[in-house]
């Protein structure tokens, strides 16, 4: 028997190789063109809040302008429910090519992993961050029969009636857990009536339904300026331009550096490649920046932000552990 040949070897094995190889080769470069060709077609984002809201508007926003730039048309898919994490897990299950995306207040996402007790998806596994569009402060905001004007009032009235006081909100949302933290901080009790989202929130306390809430820009400003809801405070730390004359909830005693509000951001699937990554973030950095989408943004009490892929990513790691104690101190737990 020859060494130089066993038994099972095969004498057609350099073929198969330079086959194997040309194959891989072939698949690799398709691989290439396809993401220097991205987009090839429409893309879809899916936005896991009823229509009409902040995310639905911002992706119709976005969409357009990246359909004029790119020639391809974006979708706004609307699959509301469990806080977004129906919308958050089929983007979880989606090819990473680049054609299905989603667009959200990413601070829901932070909070997700603390707050509900199984979750089909692990938020730094199996999703990439690609950037932020925006960041709006909450308005908090009360019906106009609600007899108060400033936060110590309506601390002072949650007082006198433990429990009587309701907010609706969704369940396990950046703004629940808001509102929660305040209430934590101020040591009083309120009751917190369960929504689908944030229109159908602001339209519970509008009707008289619900007394007060916390809830993005977009959303109440406009019910503010018709007199349908009482503008008592907003949520960021310092004052906002567009209304220089509203306190902050941190200027009142005992919640100084209260600082909250909505990030809203577009994330991808895991395995997304950095290419594509990398053009997504490029582009949507300079669509914010347009004098009319930044100018159109600010009017409504938005700031246009852009974070960079990885800015995003520690980001989201530090609202995790920082909401995780928020979640832990409260109790709250959803199945």
């Amino acid at each position: 028997m020859s060494l130089n040949k066993l038994p099972h070897e095969c004498p057609h094995r350099p073929l198969f190789a330079m086959i194997a190889i040309a194959a891989f080769a072939s698949a690799f470069a398709q691989t290439a063109a396809a993401q220097t060709n991205y987009p090839a077609k429409p893309i879809r984002v899916i936005v896991p809040y009823p229509a009409g809201g902040t995310s639905d508007i911002l992706t119709r926003m976005i969409g357009q302008k990246l359909t004029e730039s790119w020639g391809q048309q974006v979708i706004s898919d609307t699959r509301p429910g469990a806080n977004g994490n129906i919308g958050v897990e089929m983007l979880v299950r989606s090819s990473p090519d680049g054609y299905t995306l989603t667009l959200m207040d990413v601070g829901n996402l932070s909070i997700s992993p603390s707050m509900y007790t199984k979750l089909p998806f692990d938020i730094l596994r199996d999703l990439v961050p690609i950037t932020t569009v925006t960041f709006s402060p909450y308005l908090l905001c009360a019906h106009p029969s609600v007899p108060v004007k400033s936060v110590p009032e309506l601390i002072a009235l949650a007082r006198k009636s433990p429990g009587k006081l309701n907010a609706p909100t969704g369940l396990g949302s950046n703004i629940h857990m808001a509102t929660l933290q305040m209430q934590q901080r101020a040591g009083v009790n309120w009751t917190y009536i369960p929504t689908k989202g944030g229109q159908s929130s602001v339209l519970s306390v509008m009707t008289g339904d619900g007394d007060f809430l916390m809830m993005g820009v977009l959303q109440t400003w406009v019910h503010v300026k018709s007199g349908k809801l009482k503008l008592i405070a907003v949520s960021s730390e310092a004052r906002e331009p567009m209304f220089p004359q509203v306190p902050t909830i941190a200027e009142t005693p005992g919640f100084e550096g209260f600082n909250a509000g909505s990030w809203q951001g577009i994330i991808g699937p895991a395995k997304l490649s950095p290419e594509i990554i990398n053009k997504l973030y490029n582009e949507v950095r300079r669509i914010v920046a347009l004098p009319d989408f930044n100018e159109k943004l600010t009017s409504q009490g938005s700031r246009p932000q852009a974070k960079t892929p990885q800015e995003f990513g520690k980001w989201l790691a530090a609202e995790k552990d920082k909401w995780a104690k928020v979640v832990k101190d409260s109790g709250y737990k959803i199945e």
